[in-house]
Order: C-alpha cells, then structure tokens, then sequence
C-alpha cells in the first residue's frame, strides 16, 4: 500500500501497490508516446509505421536468403503483438507513402509478403543514424544500473504475461 498527501495537506488514502504500479506504467509508457510523437513526425511516420519498419527492416538483414526477405502480414502481426486488421492499415499507408511494397508469398499464394522498397530502406537507416542516441535521451532519467534493472523486469514480466497470453488463448 503506498499513502501520499493530497494538495490540501491530508493524507489520501492508500491504494494496493499492483494498481498503483499498472498505473504508472501506462502513464509512463503514455508519455513515451507523447514524446515520440513529434520525433516521429520528423520523418513523415508515426510510432506504428516505425515498428512495421524495424520488423521489415530486421527481416531483411537476418535472412539467409535475400530474394526471401520480407515477412508475410500475419508474421508481422505476431511479431509486433498487433492484431491482423491493425498491421494492414499500417502496411497500406506505408504503401501509399511508397515505403514498403506487397508481393506473393513464396510459401503460400493466398497470402502476401511485404517487404521494403529501395525508399523504405532508407528511411530506416537514416532514422537508425541517430537512434541509439535518441535512446540514451529517452532513458537519460535512468542511471546505467537502473536500466538494466528496468530491462531485466521487463523481459521477466513479459515472459509472465506471455504464458498468460498463452493460456487465454
């Protein structure tokens, strides 16, 4: 239980520390989106294009073999934790903008591959040129060991909530 003051001086009651955690992280990670917002907007995309992006961009750059590149719509949905109908506006608005293109899948003709074009590729370099430094100023209010407490309770509360995930599904 955690008891703070009211403006007035008077102590508020105390709450149950899982709600007051929960709710500082979706404060928290509200605010990650605020201050992302405009950095973002500096390229001409938003946060969810970004991730879409980084997938395709990470695919690319792991894959054994480059005419295979790309990922299919639902290997996307999976690896973002987005739902299907999600990732597809966000795949047609960066194909509007000429960033990414569609083709067939190799291993299924029902379904389609995305991939980035020439443009999309270096849209995501360029904003990699600056991003580890963009990193260091989001998690500047963090000392060294302090980061790596948080990314280590992350990592473990996510495995937590991935079984279950697992088990409501």
């Amino acid at each position: 239980m955690i008891a703070t003051k009211r403006p007035n001086g008077r102590p508020k009651p105390a709450e149950p520390v899982p709600e007051t955690a929960v709710r500082a992280l979706v404060r928290a990670f509200g605010l990650l989106e605020r201050v992302q917002q405009p950095y973002w907007a500096g390229f001409g995309i938003s946060g969810s294009q970004w991730g879409v992006l980084r997938a395709l961009y990470r695919a690319e750059t792991e894959s054994v073999m480059p005419q295979t590149s790309g990922l299919r719509l639902t290997d996307l949905s999976e690896r973002l934790l987005i739902r299907p109908p999600s990732v597809t506006g966000v795949v047609d608005r960066l194909q509007r903008a000429g960033l990414v293109m569609r083709g067939a899948s190799s291993g299924d003709l029902r379904s389609k591959q995305v991939s980035l074009t020439p443009h999309g590729r270096q849209l995501v370099e360029q904003v990699l040129s600056g991003h580890r430094s963009r990193l260091n100023l989001l998690l500047s209010g963090l000392s060294g060991a302090e980061q790596t407490k948080l990314h280590q309770l992350l990592v473990r509360w996510s495995e937590h909530l991935e079984k279950l995930a697992r088990k409501s599904s």
